[in-house]
């Protein structure tokens, strides 16, 4: 794999088809890189959004059950175990993805071995971490559940046999053994928030989704795991994740550094409500690292073919936009009906945070998987500048105002965090894909949606009178037909074209061939 960096089409190179794909543990279908992209992505969306709209829909649903200040304890452990989470994930699997090493068996057991070691290490700081939560928190009862909380830790490095299937592409396996952790804590949180067990439902929940994913992951596994420790592996690692690490761990200290300046300001249940509006735009993110993660392996694959991944990097954000952006748009406009006819008015508060994370979540679609692209080249600390400033500035901006103008004051620091992140990405986007065309791009991702937003507040417009749930609901009927009629018409061939990938196959059922030089399917 060429860790070049991608500059313009090379001459005579032609996006229509690519050679099959091989791996040295067990080959992948024998059809194009852009059938199994194209399926991977419908597969990974399919299952994606159909638990994060689990996960959602568990979070409104104990939202209901718990207080603002119940709600505020959980988030502050989540966001302590979170940031030690993904502090480990950053550092092993998207390098091991990345990878092109001739013994693959070899490569995943110093991959597994590397993430057990992480898991471990972070696991016990929690001990560590958890009273120091405590203390400036000045609430003690975060101790207990924050180091119950923590046995995903070690639980999740046991997942790790999933990423040889993420790695050849079979995106139906990986998601079905995924699946099971998700479903089993909807099940379990659900039955014990109805029971009263207050924010240790969502603790017992999580861990019991992360445990018996594991089991399963294991049972499922296609290399069975084995503790081998490589010093290079170790330095070559490293190298690779310590910026991911510091943007992914930078960003779950901004939302704990979010929390403390809400309790500090304005109590508890602020802190509570900058949670439940954080939980909403994690769940977008959640939904874009669909596309993101089904294509990372592909991307991996063609680095040297700039042609074919600016093609990619196009489609797959207009492919995201035709529902992130409605998504995103839609919540700010509907937001105050969420809060009084859904997870009650005890949320007023957070009803402008609602609606300003709502446009930030539509806006943070746009290019939304650029870091992909650097990360398959090895390049990884323009990830880190752009996190970085981002925090600096929700923190600075954000952090500033929540004591002089509340909520409303943090959300102008969401706003300010957004539009300095975008034009960040936007300059690394314009150097890995030089004379790429923003602003038409831009005009496209947000066509769909106008009309439907436009719909929406010329009804409120000629409205009178006091406002329905039934009201709401057929505004909201409105704004999704309106959606899929624009959408429909204005990216009718991309769509067309992703459904032909999907459904392209040989007469006996088998994806098609394709030549060497890439000229095939």
């Amino acid at each position: 794999m060429s860790g070049a960096p991608v500059g313009e089409p090379q001459t005579g190179e032609t996006p229509v088809g690519d050679p099959p794909l091989a791996d040295p543990i067990a080959s992948p279908p024998s059809t194009g890189r852009r059938e199994l992209a194209a399926r991977g992505t419908l597969i990974n969306s399919a299952f994606q959004i159909g638990f994060g709209a689990l996960n959602m829909l568990r979070t409104l649903i104990v939202a209901g059950f718990l207080t603002a200040a119940d709600y505020g304890i959980w988030g502050i452990v989540l966001l302590a175990v979170g940031f030690a989470g993904v502090m480990k994930g950053a550092a092993i699997s998207d390098k091991y993805i990345q990878q092109s090493e001739e013994d693959q068996e070899l490569a995943f057991q110093k991959a597994f071995t590397l993430d057990l070691m992480f898991a471990g290490l972070f696991f016990l700081l929690m001990f560590a971490v958890a009273p120091l939560l405590a203390f400036a928190y000045g609430q003690w009862d975060v101790v207990a559940p924050a180091l119950a909380l923590a046995v995903v830790l070690p639980a999740s490095a046991l997942h790790s046999p999933v990423w040889v299937f993420y790695r050849r592409m079979d995106f139906l396996r990986q998601r079905l053994i995924l699946a099971v952790d998700p479903s089993v804590s909807f099940i379990v949180t659900i039955a014990l928030a109805a029971s009263g067990f207050g924010y240790w439902s969502l603790v017992i929940g999580v861990v019991s989704g992360s445990i018996v994913g594991a089991i399963v992951a294991l049972a499922m596994a296609p290399i069975s795991p084995r503790f081998v420790y490589d010093r290079g592996t170790m330095r070559e690692y490293l190298h690779f994740s310590w910026p991911l690490v510091v943007a992914a761990g930078g960003g779950i200290l901004m939302g704990q550094f979010s929390l403390l300046l809400g309790d500090i300001a304005l109590g508890l249940a602020a802190a509570g409500a900058i949670a439940l509006a954080s939980s909403i735009a994690i769940w977008t993110d959640s939904i874009d690292r669909i596309v993101t993660q089904t294509l990372y392996p592909a991307i991996c694959r063609v680095i040297d073919r700039p042609a074919l991944l600016l093609e990619t990097f196009t489609k797959s954000n207009r492919l995201t936009l035709l529902w992130g952006m409605p998504f995103g748009i839609g919540l700010a406009l509907f937001a105050a009906d969420l809060v009084h006819f859904g997870i009650g008015d005890k949320w007023e508060e957070a009803i402008v945070l609602l609606q300003v994370f709502g446009v930030a979540a539509a806006i943070n679609h746009i290019g939304f998987n650029w870091d992909a692209f650097y990360r398959a080249t090895g390049r990884t600390r323009p990830i880190m500048v752009v996190s970085l400033a981002g925090i600096a500035t929700l923190l600075m901006v954000g952090g500033t105002l929540l004591f002089v103008n509340g909520l409303d004051g943090f959300a102008i620091g969401v706003g300010a965090m957004t539009a300095l992140t975008l034009m960040l990405r936007w300059r690394y986007i314009a150097k890995i894909f030089p004379g790429f065309e923003v602003a038409r791009y831009i005009g496209r991702a947000i066509a769909p949606t106008v009309p439907a937003a436009a719909a929406v507040l010329a009804m409120r417009l000629i409205e009178s009178g006091e406002r329905t749930s039934s009201l709401a609901a057929i505004e909201l009927g409105v704004y999704l037909a309106v959606t899929v009629w624009a959408s429909l018409i204005l990216e009718r061939d991309l769509l067309r074209e992703a459904i032909g990938y999907v459904r392209r196959r040989q007469p006996g059922g088998a994806a098609p061939e394709l030549s060497p030089s890439g000229s095939g399917g």
